[in-house]
């Protein structure tokens, strides 16, 4: 069975394809050897959070089952230091625009820098930027009885995780068994059938569901994936300084162990949307597993913001169709970052640094190429950067938005919603205003040979060999229109 997209949504998402097999699976294979490389070292400016999808992350802190979390501080244990504070003492190394060492010195390996404070505190009960969002809510408590084990996968026979897979009742999901590791080499039988399964891994394919470009041409859809984390109050100054608003792909394993950086980028005006629980390739997992990962992620964010984001973005842009079945069933639109045949995937290569791949002026001459081809585009883009480590937020705040900044012809940087026309109520189901979204509330199952239909748009199922296929309304994520998508054999 096969996802199929027949009408696209109104914003005007644009499916733009990545290069060739052989492109994605070099990509994924580096990614995943940078990450691995990251999690290894023991130098604190190679960043102390991330998840490879193999193994947790060496140094994340561990969770006192008393530990309280206000808005304004965090105390995460004996192991873990405070948000406010720097992991360790300033290194003495030089630095220039935005205290940010030259490009030709940031490497892995080389000496942790200051970590920024939070700019401000926020109250239970304080007003958000979003209209209709309720307010901030209790300070977060964690309590380790209540949340899986970080960065592992989650056990999914929690009278959560069965809960939440009630919400694919209806929804007709692929039958695949899932791949062998996330990668093409892996799993050549899968990567053979890529474009038929909709894989993106293997094939570059994406569907009109996914938001993969900003449709306005010049508009750079500005992402931050895998935190919160130490180093995410750096970044979140400078935006500040620059006014610019960003999109915060956010894993549930650092939610939970840095609220307050969460709440400052929620209550900053930045978008905020589900990236995981452990940062596995999706297409490796069960579809139990993905309920979890999805669905422990955005219970995270609910309890400590108050709301539940209606966009997800899969690690690694692991995604077929039976992930994104799964994942629009929950009530999550996928967004993947932007990839064109000239110019392969808008990913600035950040992690690659972090990594030990490549050195900083290496990736950020990648970065130059991929902006004077960014240019030839007839509609704007999407960029995967990341928050996770100390040297990919260097790169950020020194390097490339500066580029982005100064470019000519101008980039106008925007939260992805923003650039795609989604209203900002409509990032989060609390606050949406639509009444065909999210989509799990409108499913429609309709026997043999009968129909159903709205008055902004039709929507029909059918039943073949003895199974039912299921339709639901893609409806008013723009506030203009709806799409109808069928998932059927």
């Amino acid at each position: 069975m096969r996802l199929h997209a027949l009408v696209a949504l109104l914003f005007s998402a644009v499916a733009l394809t990545a290069g060739t097999h052989a492109q994605h699976h070099h990509h994924r294979g580096h990614r995943r050897q940078a990450e691995l490389a990251a999690v290894a070292t023991t130098s604190t400016h190679s960043g102390s959070s991330s998840s490879s999808p193999s193994s947790p992350p060496a140094s994340t802190p561990t969770l006192s089952s008393s530990t309280t979390s206000s808005p304004g501080s965090i105390s995460t244990g004996s192991s873990s230091s405070s948000t406010n504070s720097s992991p360790s003492s300033p290194a003495s190394v030089p630095t220039g625009q935005n205290g940010v060492p030259p490009l030709s010195m940031i490497s892995s390996g080389m000496p942790t820098g200051t970590s920024s404070p939070l700019a401000s505190t926020y109250t239970p009960g304080a007003t958000p930027p979003v209209p209709g969002a309720p307010p901030l809510p209790t300070a977060f408590v964690f309590n380790a009885a209540d949340w899986p084990a970080q960065d592992k996968v989650p056990d999914t026979n929690s009278p959560q995780v069965q809960q939440w897979i009630q919400e694919l009742e209806g929804f007709d999901i692929p039958d695949w068994s899932p791949t062998a590791d996330g990668t093409c080499v892996g799993d050549p039988a899968a990567a053979a059938e890529g474009k038929t399964r909709g894989w993106w891994t293997c094939g570059g394919t994406t569907r009109d569901t996914d938001i993969t470009a900003c449709p306005k041409k010049y508009d750079w859809g500005v992402s931050f994936d895998d935190g919160p984390s130490p180093w995410s109050g750096t970044l979140l100054n400078y935006l500040s300084k620059q006014a610019i608003k960003a999109t915060f792909f956010v894993v549930g394993s650092r939610v939970i162990e840095r609220p307050a950086v969460l709440i400052e980028e929620y209550m900053a005006g930045h978008e905020i949307s589900v990236h995981t629980w452990s940062h596995r390739p999706l297409t490796s997992l069960t579809n139990e597993q993905i309920v979890a990962e999805l669905g422990w992620t955005r219970m995270a964010i609910q309890k400590v913001l108050g709301v539940t984001p209606t966009t997800m973005r899969p690690p690694y842009g692991d995604i077929d169709d039976r992930v994104r079945a799964i994942a629009l069933a929950m009530g999550m639109v996928p967004i993947i970052w932007t990839s064109a045949p000239s110019s392969g995937p808008f990913d600035t290569n950040d992690w690659r640094v972090a990594g030990g791949l490549v050195n900083a002026t290496t990736s950020f001459d990648t970065f130059q190429s991929i902006l004077g081809n960014a240019s030839t585009l007839s509609t704007g883009f999407i960029v995967l950067q990341h928050d996770l480590y100390e040297i990919t937020v260097d790169l950020a705040v020194g390097y490339t938005l500066n580029a982005a900044l100064t470019h000519n012809p101008p980039f106008s940087l925007k939260p992805i919603g923003t650039c795609s026309n989604i209203p900002a109520t409509n990032m989060y189901s609390e606050s949406n205003q639509n009444t065909t979204f999210p989509y799990t509330n409108h499913t429609v199952i309709t026997s043999k040979n009968s129909n159903s239909s709205s008055s902004a748009a039709q929507s029909s199922s059918n039943t073949a060999n003895g199974r039912v296929s299921v339709s639901w309304l893609v409806a008013g994520l723009v506030g203009v229109g709806c799409a109808v998508v069928h998932l059927m054999n």
